[in-house]
């Protein structure tokens, strides 16, 4: 009897810690909140393990991210061009992701992994063309 109670409260207890993740969803658009070729929401905080879904809501965008703007150790990731995709983000910090394809228009996004991320100085850090430098400007303001 005592080891069917353990054994349950066990898969309760793993139920339960699963259910707190969450997914967000993340429009790659053509034109949207803030411009022509744009992610939607641009800034999106989470949690670690919480995952963040890229939708394809127009065709021809996928996200990746972009080098020295993620924490120390965190795997990359790039979608697959008009393929909706998930990618799960354990490690707390800040994650800049660009399109491939219309970086230069300036179309990217930040991802806040936690609270307070150690490498905010860092992605601040990394140089970009004008278009996505200035639109890295009000996210990184969003930053807590």
């Amino acid at each position: 009897m005592i080891r069917e109670t353990f054994s349950a409260a066990m898969l309760l207890l793993g139920a339960t810690a699963g259910a707190y993740a969450t997914e967000v969803s993340i429009k790659t658009l053509n034109s949207g909140p803030g411009g022509m070729m744009v992610f939607d929401p641009a800034f999106v905080k989470i949690q670690p393990g919480d995952t963040v879904r890229f939708v394809p809501a127009d065709k021809g965008h996928n996200a990746e991210l972009i080098k020295g703007m993620a924490p120390e150790g965190a795997p990359s990731f790039k979608t697959v061009v008009g393929k909706e995709e998930t990618v799960t983000f354990d490690k707390p910090g800040l994650y800049g992701f660009k399109c491939s394809p219309h970086y230069i228009m300036g179309m990217v996004g930040l991802i806040e992994v936690g609270d307070k991320p150690d490498n905010l100085e860092a992605a601040k850090a990394v140089q970009h063309g004008k278009l996505a430098a200035k639109r890295f400007e009000p996210l990184f303001e969003k930053v807590q």
